[in-house]
């Protein structure tokens, strides 16, 4: 029996994957992420649901917006060693800050807008004065285009920054790529990406986002792009997720990777059953795991038994006599040619070679 459980904020999305999962796990179960306490001790650490203990899964699919990053890292840590989970736990404080996100795409040498950070509202005037416009500005946190800002100007741009330096907000300063009010969303599952799809914004809308009002049409993505959408998704940790991608005149850059992507628009988009091909992914890669949780558990038994240990297993008969399993005979190393003291109580059985010169 596989069981699976989604994690989640109850979208539209992840009951779309549930669905799908149940075409494939024996059970799959619905988890409101708001109804979920973290128990942290000296010693251990566990989960309950509803004021229990968590069930146990072979296979945990969580997801949740921003605003539960700490959350998610933290029952992530708890729960990775005990089944398959597609998001890394360090993933949901990644990819869920897009200043971590573009330092975790520099290390995986993944090609991304030239983004710049500065400590002091000073240093931001400055950085400011050098810079090539038009310029994006945006807080590090924040989802569906929100919190993104355009400055086609030094002016415009000096007034978001006085308006941010008032919200005593970071905030992160970032080339502008002209895409014709356009981008494209990868969706990668495994070492593949599924679907992908190009958002066109309104005419006065920098912002593609499908959320902002953006449309979705179908593309083929080339092998170099399809290649940097999954690299990017190896370098925030996450099996499952989109990448939002630019695709400007010194070719795509990556912007943004989704953990917790939606699945509405790429599947209206692109025709692909996208539920689908996550449940599919998740299947194979939870009984992966529970095939080699078999197999250690196997491994230990054999560790156990050379060492002098002992099994269980069903007794068999032939006629009115008990056959050893050929494991016993095996770790014994006792023959047909060996004798033997048998000794004998009511519901117990013991065996010991004698050694004869």
């Amino acid at each position: 029996m596989v069981k699976a459980a989604v994690i989640s904020l109850g979208s539209t999305s992840s009951q779309w994957t549930i669905d799908a999962m149940k075409n494939y796990f024996d059970q799959v179960d619905n988890i409101n992420l708001k109804e979920l306490e973290i128990s942290i001790s000296g010693k251990n650490a566990s989960l309950l649901y509803k004021g229990k203990p968590l069930e146990e899964y072979d296979c945990i699919y969580a997801k949740g917006s921003f605003r539960y990053s700490q959350v998610l890292r933290s029952l992530s840590t708890i729960l990775q060693e005990k089944c398959y989970m597609p998001i890394a736990s360090e993933a949901f404080t990644v990819a869920h800050d897009k200043l971590l996100t573009h330092l975790m795409l520099q290390q995986y040498n993944v090609p991304m807008p030239k983004t710049y950070i500065s400590t002091t509202i000073n240093a931001a005037r400055d950085l400011l004065s050098k810079m090539n416009y038009p310029i994006i500005m945006k807080f590090p946190q924040g989802t569906q285009g929100k919190g993104v800002m355009f400055a086609d100007s030094y002016s415009s741009a000096s007034s978001i920054l006085d308006a941010l330096s008032a919200l005593k907000q970071s905030f992160i300063i970032q080339e502008y790529v002209e895409t014709s009010n356009s981008d494209v969303r990868a969706f990668v599952v495994g070492e593949k990406v599924v679907a992908a799809m190009v958002r066109r914004g309104k005419s006065d809308e920098k912002r593609a986002n499908i959320h902002a009002g953006g449309v979705g049409e179908p593309v083929e993505l080339d092998p170099y792009t399809k290649e940097i959408a999954i690299k990017a998704a190896q370098a925030a940790g996450a099996d499952i997720c989109g990448v939002d991608i630019l695709e400007g005149a010194k070719g795509p850059v990556v912007l943004e990777v989704n953990i917790s992507p939606g699945l509405q628009g790429i599947t209206k988009a692109t025709k692909v059953d996208v539920a689908d091909k996550i449940a599919r992914y998740l299947y194979r890669r939870a009984t992966e795991h529970l095939n080699k949780k078999h197999n250690m558990n196997k491994s230990n038994i054999m560790t156990d038994v050379n060492n002098g240990g002992e099994i269980i297993t069903n007794v068999e008969f032939r006629g009115s006599r008990i056959l050893l399993p050929e494991l016993a005979t095996t770790i014994s190393r006792i023959s047909n040619k060996d004798q033997v003291q048998i000794s004998m109580k009511k519901g117990r059985v013991s065996l010991d070679k004698l050694d004869i010169n």
